[in-house]
């Protein structure tokens, strides 16, 4: 089995990330099994002024030093349970010192698997105004759209003074319910929850459309590389679409 590195950047969606990880782990293998894994995390917080004025090459080596430690700990291949930080890892620069699975290349592949043509984007306001999911779904067939700019500070707001600190309320949840909701009318067939920390507020039985819940198909996803059902990936940061 492959040895799987996870960069970490919030805590809350690497945590489910690594449980989900090893959760599939024992259903294929059996009890308390699962392959190896190893995370790295630096504090987000250290990234954050960054964020704010979109200067992302500094974001991108802070990325690649932790990338370089779980080169440096053997493991084959990383996952980044993190979907605003590949929007760092995209920008040009050094390759990174291992290759890694892109989690909205994993997400629109799997949009296409179940047959959906129009998704719907929440995540952070990087998230959902860069054109990053938006050329993975197009490169696929697909398309997608955000919600309004109002709505995409609502749910940033919720993502930084909420879910990453572990807060789960029901008004933040209804909220999201009524944003998928006007998804739903714009045409939209399936709902992706971009920000990795999205699924412990909102679940499958709660959204008005179907989900695509990126840190679970990403844990998924990495699962099988580790035990080669899926091919070994070969991206090393730099843009994955044109």
């Amino acid at each position: 089995m492959k040895h799987v590195g996870i960069l970490a950047h919030s805590a809350e969606g690497s945590s489910l990330c690594y449980l989900a990880l090893c959760h599939a782990g024992a259903s294929k293998l059996g009890d308390h099994l699962h392959p190896d894994v190893t995370m790295d995390a630096i504090s987000m917080g250290a990234s954050i002024p960054d964020w704010e004025r979109e200067n992302f090459p500094p974001i991108r080596a802070t990325l690649a030093k932790s990338v370089g430690r779980l080169s440096a700990a053997d493991c084959d291949f990383f996952v980044c349970p993190d979907n605003t930080a590949h929007l760092a890892l995209e920008v040009d620069g050094p390759d990174l010192a291992l290759p890694g699975l892109h989690i909205a290349d994993v997400v629109t592949k799997e949009a296409v698997e179940r047959g959906y043509r129009k998704l719907g984007i929440l995540g952070t306001k990087w998230t959902m105004a860069r054109p990053m999911y938006f050329r993975a779904a197009l490169s696929k067939g697909l398309t997608a759209i955000a919600p309004n700019e109002p709505d995409r500070n609502y749910i940033n707001g919720v993502i930084f003074s909420e879910l990453c600190k572990g807060i789960f309320n029901d008004n933040s949840r209804m909220e999201h319910v009524r944003i998928m909701e006007d998804l739903k009318s714009s045409g939209c067939d399936a709902v992706v929850l971009g920000c990795t920390e999205i699924p412990l507020l909102i679940s499958s039985e709660q959204s008005p459309l179907p989900i695509l819940d990126s840190t679970r198909l990403l844990a998924k996803y990495a699962l099988g590389v580790a035990l080669g059902e899926n091919s070994l990936p070969s991206w090393r940061g730099g843009p994955m679409w044109p």
